[in-house]
């Protein structure tokens, strides 16, 4: 169901002479890296699975495969992201095999509410078939443009759970080709405009406009519940791609500034249970996005990202979603399997 590219990832851990390597993968890929793990066995190189939860590019465990004396870090289904890595690690974007045109096709007269210029975007998994959605769009009479993105992706026209940048262009509407919601949701409250999410797998079509007021609704309860809090966990993560310490000590200083409490915590995997035993009326967390999110009906206490908190503080009126921001991306990355190697090799 993925391209694995497992051959050429075998040439690449024979050029760096590996013998041993740890594999990472996200929850819907673990089958393809236990196939992985298999097939490099085979070939000689004896390979670990990360059972561990991993939540994106965001979230390598380069420092688990120098601590068990593994040569790489193979990292399934993101890519690339620019972070420091401790041992060489290879990305492998794991593509779909999904005709994403017959979705496209079916679905064309929902399409055609959008306008004539829309905004073309997905996840990794289908970067591969963008240019070719976008030529079959605009063979249909419509304007496709496809935004570069900052230097956070890898791709023009890839988006994030953190991250919307490629989004962000002149156009009437958005469609988003990928499955679930977050990511679809993410991008009509980011960009403000119409979204159109067509799931390949399926073939269906949906709208994001009510989804995302829905969400919103949510969020302003959120908001609300913390209306009388007064000492307040700020939270952020260990995690290379998340660790936004400079964004935590700025909520810190800015809720010691309105006259609350506040105790900056730092955590690798942010759940609520690990903070039962603290004294907090609220916690706003300044890492990944999706964290207060996801499990929100988790949190015994609120739970806020800084921009809600900026809301409750009569800092901002309107709703913003609370995005990780990239720097200029000098290149695109190959369309395949990327090696990155530590600074110090």
């Amino acid at each position: 169901m993925y391209e694995l590219h497992e051959r050429e990832v075998l040439e690449k851990l024979r050029e760096l002479d590996a013998k041993r390597v740890l594999i990472q993968t996200p929850e819907g890929l673990k089958r393809e890296a236990q196939f992985l793990a298999e097939f490099l066995e085979e070939n000689g190189i004896e390979s670990l699975i990360s059972g561990d939860i991993n939540y994106g590019a965001c979230d390598p465990a380069d420092r688990e495969a120098k601590m068990l004396g593994c040569d790489a870090l193979i990292h399934l289904g993101h890519s690339y992201m620019v972070l420091n890595l401790e041992v060489p690690t290879i990305f492998i974007p794991a593509f779909a095999k999904v005709d994403v045109i017959k979705a496209l096709s079916k679905n064309m007269s929902e399409i055609r509410k959008l306008g004539k210029r829309i905004a073309l975007v997905t996840t990794v998994q289908h970067i591969k078939d963008l240019n070719k959605a976008k030529e079959f769009l605009e063979n249909e009479g419509f304007e496709v443009r496809i935004g570069r993105g900052d230097g956070r992706v890898s791709f023009p026209g890839q988006v994030l759970g953190c991250n919307f940048s490629a989004a962000k262009v002149e156009a009437d509407g958005i469609l988003f080709i990928g499955a679930g919601y977050f990511h679809p949701i993410g991008v009509a409250l980011a960009t403000k405009k119409p979204t159109l999410a067509i799931n390949p797998y399926s073939g269906d079509g949906i709208w994001m406009d009510k989804e995302a007021e829905r969400w919103i609704r949510k969020r302003w309860a959120q908001i609300a519940k913390a209306y009388d809090a007064e000492k307040f966990g700020v939270i952020t993560s260990t995690k290379k791609g998340q660790l936004r310490l400079g964004e935590a000590r700025r909520v810190v200083k800015l809720l010691k500034e309105h006259g609350k409490k506040a105790q900056l915590i730092v955590m690798n995997h942010i759940n609520y249970q690990a903070l039962e035993g603290f004294d907090f009326d609220a916690y706003v967390v300044v890492a990944c996005p999706r964290v207060p999110i996801d499990d929100v009906e988790n949190w015994r206490k609120p739970v806020l990202t800084p921009r809600e908190l900026e809301i409750l503080l009569g800092l901002r009126e309107d709703y913003e979603f609370d995005e990780i921001i990239g720097g200029k991306r000098d290149r695109d990355e190959p369309i395949g399997i990327s090696l990155k190697l530590p600074k110090s090799l």
